[in-house]
């Protein structure tokens, strides 16, 4: 793992937003892996700044994104469909069928993610997979478990992911179930990124980069990965060289 603490939330946009752009730029046709949530936003705005200036452009690019919410619209504002096209998409010069995001109303679950893979496979897998890192360990929505999962599959979400992300469900009706990328579907990534900041986090991050390989800290995996980087705020790294 190569980890890089920053003191702040803008200095690690700017440094994960210049690996893509220059991995963009090297390779136009790139396949990217997108996260939703808080924390890759600073990114997803700097990378449109930069679209802006003429630094970088997203025309050839495809996106896989990690997940979505079961029995929710597309178009309901809390979707990771609308979530992608309000906070990025809709902001650069990306071909829209060039945008993959899993289907969480496809009638045959299983066979949705069969095919998502299948897609991912097709385009010859995921050169930079972008993560974020719940509370309780968990990247994509693979939650702590007795194992490793492994392709795209139906997720029950945790009680501590429910709470992590009612804030954008004041109605309570939010979404009990969600379509994921499996970890064995995220391991498969060229090169990831994953990126924690906040005090909230310490422990996610102490388990995942200092304690052992275990399906109960998920993001653990990534210590078998070949090509990792972690940016990491002060307050996520407090205890990572404890």
């Amino acid at each position: 793992m190569d980890i890089r603490v920053l003191k702040t939330k803008a200095d690690i946009a700017k440094a994960c937003g210049e690996i893509f752009i220059e991995e963009i730029n090297k390779k136009p046709d790139i396949v990217l892996g997108l996260a939703t949530g808080a924390t890759p936003l600073p990114t997803y705005e700097y990378l449109i700044d930069a679209y802006k200036n003429g630094r970088v452009s997203f025309k050839e690019v495809t996106s896989f994104n990690l997940d979505e919410y079961c029995d929710l619209a597309r178009e309901n504002e809390n979707s990771y469909y609308s979530y992608m096209l309000n906070n990025f998409f809709n902001h650069v010069d990306m071909d829209k069928s060039r945008i993959n995001i899993p289907d969480g109303n496809a009638k045959d679950a299983e066979k949705e993610c069969a095919a998502y893979d299948k897609m991912i496979e097709d385009m010859g897998g995921i050169d930079i997979q972008l993560l974020g890192i719940g509370t309780n360990g968990h990247i994509g929505f693979n939650e702590p478990s007795d194992e490793f999962t492994d392709a795209t599959f139906k997720v029950k979400l945790s009680d501590s992911t429910i709470k992590s992300n009612s804030i954008y469900f004041p109605d309570g009706d939010m979404p009990r179930y969600a379509l994921t990328m499996g970890i064995g579907s995220i391991m498969k990534a060229k090169k990831i990124i994953l990126i924690a900041t906040g005090a909230a986090k310490i422990d996610a991050v102490d388990k995942m980069v200092n304690g052992e390989v275990s399906p109960a800290c998920p993001a653990s995996i990534l210590q078998n990965h070949d090509d990792v980087i972690i940016f990491l705020d002060e307050d996520a790294a407090a205890k990572i060289n404890k």
